[in-house]
């Protein structure tokens, strides 16, 4: 259910798989997204097992009500539960990029094609989340999550990224003309199908929008969530579920004395 990622001594990270929660078919079962339509008692309890998983909080989890743009926001605990920001009780929305300074506040960003992306710089003490589809990827939301961590004293030379499963670019379809279109902005993005039809590789495209920001410590999970059952994928299914990416800086954390130097 969990795949673990490192970024550092005092951070975690991790992205979800499909299997371990109580949705039904056709969320099941590890459905974590509270606007596709599932059972808002089943996304609560797949919420609390993936927090279990990951042996954190999930009263201290801050989630998004994603919309596709590249707006950041700076967040210091989670929305409370009856505030109603967003589509499940307690997201945090409109936004599609958080950044926190705060040990044990935990970040999460729902996909289930598009690309979910953890950074952190552990001598700053600063961690951040971003959900960059195509729309989000145009736009530079990770660019923009980037320079809203070095705001708060992150160096991109010190941040270590992770890019999350994703639809391929051999899978990933579109017209030749959005190609063009995300390409003009993001060459790397640009990508022919396994079909020889043209396609986008919005992981290429976010991994050379972070080497022009200065990250240069990126992994990318190499998983097609079109091609992996395990995942989530909105492009192979229609309506389903959201898998999530997880990243948090560890309770009792403490920023290196030069870490924003």
């Amino acid at each position: 259910m969990i795949t673990t990622v490192a970024l550092g001594d005092g951070v975690g990270a991790a992205f979800t798989g499909r299997s371990g929660g109580v949705s039904t078919a056709p969320y099941d079962s590890l459905n974590l997204g509270g606007a596709v339509g599932d059972d808002p008692a089943a996304v609560t309890a797949n919420r609390r097992r993936a927090a279990a998983a990951l042996g954190v909080d999930p009263a201290r989890t801050v989630w998004m009500r994603q919309v596709h743009g590249a707006d950041v926001v700076f967040v210091t605990a989670p929305v409370p539960a009856d505030a109603g920001a967003g589509d499940q009780a307690g997201d945090h929305g409109p936004v599609d990029a958080i950044v926190t300074t705060v040990p044990g506040l935990v970040l999460a960003v729902l996909v289930a094609d598009c690309a979910p992306v953890l950074l952190a710089d552990p001598a700053a003490g600063v961690a951040g989340a971003a959900h960059s589809g195509r729309p989000g990827t145009a736009a530079g939301v990770v660019p923009a999550l980037v320079k809203a961590m070095c705001e708060r004293g992150a160096d991109p030379a010190r941040i270590r990224a992770a890019i999350g499963p994703a639809a391929c670019g051999g899978c990933y379809e579109v017209p030749a003309e959005m190609r063009d279109e995300v390409a003009a902005v993001v060459p790397a993005a640009h990508a022919t199908t396994s079909k020889g039809t043209p396609g986008l590789d919005i992981r290429a495209g976010i991994a050379a929008q972070l080497a022009a920001s200065g990250v240069d410590d990126v992994r990318v999970d190499p998983r097609c969530t079109i091609e992996t059952p395990g995942l989530f994928s909105y492009r192979r299914d229609g309506r389903t579920g959201r898998f999530a990416g997880f990243v948090w800086l560890e309770d009792g954390h403490r920023p290196s004395p030069r870490g924003g130097a």
